[in-house]
């Protein structure tokens, strides 16, 4: 404990320095509030980053419109997903960074916003938080549970462990049937598979603007972006824009400090680039759009027909496919799809998504795409009533466990 004490700050300021951290607010991960608890029923969701943020932000709003619930409070570890949550205008919902796992952090948060009810997202494990949760009686769950098979036999070496950290959960919702086999070898018996949150889809935001600068070009979104796979999709660009008229690339990396690192890569290849951070116009020689901002995607996946998703031709475990599938894109990826094995593997058997083994292989995919009629909007509509219906399921199971 007092080994944490001491790093933790001296870990956070480099962070600082790395521009990871929120310089003005980096004190929340230390039990050191700056907004107000309001009186009444208090319900706290925490998730890692922007991925299990966006999977919840449905599950808020409705949440939202509960009049029994008086504020809700969001915790996230990330600078990204803080950036991520302004974007959504909540009305009773806050966002604070998730406090450092040390029992005296972890006391003083949850004696200050004193929540009805704890929802974890995801993989989202922290055994100080959980023991004083189950000390203080407050109700605990772990909702849309994922535990890769990378996990498993990790977590394996530690049944033990997992039995106990496990069990001190209310309920837990797994998101698959791989997951709900594993919790039962940790003897978890209180879980119910609700289906996927990742199907569900919040709040569409609209951005005219954006739509009217990118008129008449055809769009190629490689987003979520990984170190090396800029420089291959750039060589894409290059090989296909003789092949694709008015063909622009934009790029979304998954993470935007490396936006430096992409505009070298960019001049390397002569490529023309503009910067969304910018807000410059884009011209006729436009080859690359790089979106060095947060929060930017879904205004680009309404004005794209192909989209590469990244983190998949790195062993990243590539990224959620479901938000691009929404606004009618065909989705590329390479064979690195391990965190959303499930959901890819059904993309492809609807033909909604290609897997490509390497740079000639995704630049053919790429150019039938761009030739291929839209025949996905029976299957879009599908995906939108499961994803409903999903959501609320849980919103109905929730409500009725708090």
């Amino acid at each position: 404990m007092v080994i944490i004490i001491i790093l933790s700050p001296v870990i956070v300021f480099y962070r600082i320095l790395k521009k990871k951290e929120n310089p003005k607010r980096f004190l929340e991960k230390f039990g050191f509030f700056k907004k107000k608890r309001v009186n009444g029923k208090l319900i706290w969701f925490h998730c890692s980053s922007v991925g299990e943020l966006l999977s919840i932000v449905p599950l808020i709003e409705k949440f939202e419109k509960d009049k029994n619930i008086k504020s809700i409070l969001i915790s996230t570890s990330t600078l990204s997903s803080s950036k991520i949550f302004k974007k959504f205008k909540f009305k009773k919902t806050i966002h604070q960074f998730y406090p450092i796992d040390n029992p005296l952090i972890v006391n003083k948060f949850l004696c200050y916003w004193k929540p009805t009810a704890a929802f974890f997202v995801e993989s989202e494990i922290w055994p100080e938080m959980l023991r004083d949760l189950k000390r203080k009686k407050i109700k605990t769950f772990l909702l849309n549970a994922r535990i890769s098979k990378n996990s498993f036999h990790k977590w394996k070496y530690f049944k033990d462990f997992g039995i106990s950290v496990f069990g001190i959960f209310d309920y837990i919702f797994p998101q698959n049937k791989e997951t709900f086999n594993y919790l039962r070898h940790f003897k978890v018996k209180k879980m119910k598979i609700l289906g996927n949150l990742k199907f569900s889809e919040p709040k569409r935001i609209n951005n005219k603007s954006i739509k009217i600068n990118f008129l008449n070009r055809k769009i190629l979104c490689a987003a979520s972006t990984h170190n090396n796979e800029e420089e291959l999709i750039s060589r894409i660009h290059l090989d296909l824009k003789s092949k694709i008229n008015k063909l622009l690339t934009v790029i979304i990396p998954r993470h935007i400090e490396r936006s430096r690192e992409i505009i070298e890569t960019l001049n390397s290849k002569n490529l023309r680039y503009v910067c969304h951070s910018e807000s410059k116009k884009i011209k006729k020689n436009t080859d690359v759009y790089l979106v060095d901002t947060y929060g930017e995607s879904k205004s680009f996946y309404s004005l794209s027909k192909v989209v590469f998703l990244g983190g998949s031709f790195v062993p990243r475990g590539g990224q959620n496919p479901l938000e691009p599938i929404r606004y009618g894109c065909y989705i590329t990826h390479g064979k690195h799809t391990f965190n959303f094995t499930e959901i890819y593997n059904l993309l492809k058997r609807k033909k909604l998504s290609f897997e490509a083994k390497n740079f000639s292989q995704l630049k053919k995919i790429i150019l039938k795409l761009f030739m291929r009629k839209f025949e996905n909007k029976r299957e879009l509509n599908k995906f939108k009533k499961v994803g409903s219906k999903i959501l609320n399921k849980y919103f109905t199971t929730l409500k009725g466990l708090i």
